[in-house]
């Protein structure tokens, strides 16, 4: 593979061309990531909006038809439902866990099987999250294990 980076004049938007023979999972995944660290998800709280980068929340749970946004201490209320942030996130490092939490895996600290055919997930923050017996066979092939 072959990488070639050129400086731009100053004023001009900064831009990536892939070219290949084929896109296959890994090179989408690179191309998904970068995307993500550009975009913002807009979430509330206390009546005030924000903007926050996907690389910083640790994951999304529906809690009485709300989804919640939750970050190293904060949390925020996002707009968007569980399935549309599900699509778009598809090729990134965040996962559906249970029917009501998506992961941020990169924000996993380590993982552990549980009882019942389950895992459970340390986050780096501390907070544990179960896996439910349904989603761990697309988490240990998001994990190529």
């Amino acid at each position: 593979m072959k990488i070639t980076i050129q400086d731009r004049p100053e004023g001009e938007e900064d831009e990536i061309i892939v070219r290949c023979r084929h896109l296959n999972d890994r090179m989408l995944q690179m191309i998904y990531a970068l995307k993500e660290g550009q975009e913002k998800i807009t979430v509330c709280r206390d009546g005030r909006f924000f903007q926050v980068h996907p690389k910083d929340i640790y994951y999304f749970e529906t809690v009485d038809n709300k989804v919640f946004a939750y970050l190293d201490k904060d949390v925020y209320e996002c707009r968007l439902k569980l399935y549309e942030l599900e699509r778009r996130f598809a090729e990134t490092d965040f996962f559906r866990a249970t029917k009501s939490t998506i992961i941020n895996l990169s924000k996993v600290k380590n993982f552990s099987p549980a009882f019942n055919g389950r895992f459970e997930l340390l986050l780096k923050n501390g907070e544990k999250l179960i896996v439910s017996r349904q989603y761990v066979p697309d988490l240990k092939g998001k994990l190529g294990l």
